[in-house]
């Protein structure tokens, strides 16, 4: 009986490596770093909301999945439409590693007095911001953002107003807020929060390009420091989800 040949050394090494590059490419990246925000669990207090269709909901609707949260306005001059941008490619490169029924991208808005669910919803036809874009009453919301430390205060606009891209009539005031966003686990705990803005290298879909004012054009072009990029954003999901996460697509569109 022939007994089988051993493997030639080379063979067995060049095998090892391939290995191991696989395993390298589908492991989870390690935990943000403090750099980059807050690592903590703790669970989320179940507030309140609507969405784009007037429906009842909460963030709880999204238990089992990673939720990648983040406040904005749909009438934001500065860095809301850049996290839309960075939250398109996002989503684009979750899809395309397969984990889109693993990964929620949720908006919830820091302006109820204008973010009516009629007003949100024609913001995800008009940007493509195809995920859930909520709202709700003040005190929910105010709720809410206090348990994350999100600020936020009406601020008068600054002159001249831009036009509201809706109902193309002057807008009258504006909201300073804080940036960044939140990852919630799939058992409804806050499991990362970075307050600190996107870098999109002055990357950022015309439409949404369109929304900023002298400042967010500053912003998109010239990020300052701490801010993070599209890549740090897809690690920090991906250590949530077990899986490395690569971007996929022109960043900021």
């Amino acid at each position: 009986m022939m007994r089988p040949r051993p493997a030639p050394v080379a063979t067995l090494v060049t095998l090892a490596l391939v290995l191991a590059a696989c395993g390298s490419a589908s492991a989870a990246p390690p935990p943000p770093p403090a750099s980059f925000g807050l690592v903590q669990d703790r669970p989320v207090p179940q507030v309140p909301l609507l969405d784009a269709s007037s429906r009842p909901t909460s963030l709880a609707a999204f238990r089992g999945k990673v939720v990648v949260l983040a406040p904005f306005l749909s009438l934001c001059q500065d860095e809301c439409p850049l996290i839309t941008g960075a939250f398109l490619t996002m989503q684009r490169s979750v899809a395309a590693a397969g984990l889109a029924n693993k990964v929620e991208f949720v908006e919830v808005t820091l302006d109820p007095g204008r973010d009516t669910p009629a007003r949100l919803a024609a913001y995800s036809a008009e940007f493509g911001a195809h995920w859930p874009l909520l709202t709700g009453s003040p005190s929910n919301l105010d709720t809410l953002w206090r348990f994350f430390g999100i600020y936020h205060q009406v601020v008068p606009e600054e002159p001249p107003p831009k036009l509201d891209w809706w109902t193309h009539t002057p807008l009258t005031y504006d909201v300073d807020h804080s940036d960044g966003f939140i990852l919630l686990g799939p058992d409804g705990h806050e499991r990362f929060i970075t307050t600190s803005p996107p870098n999109l290298a002055g990357r950022l879909d015309p439409k949404l390009r369109s929304l900023l004012n002298d400042g967010g054009l500053h912003h998109l072009e010239r990020q300052g420091q701490p801010n993070w990029t599209v890549s740090q954003a897809l690690d920090a999901v991906g250590w949530l989800v077990g899986r490395k996460i690569p971007l996929v697509g022109r960043v900021g569109s």
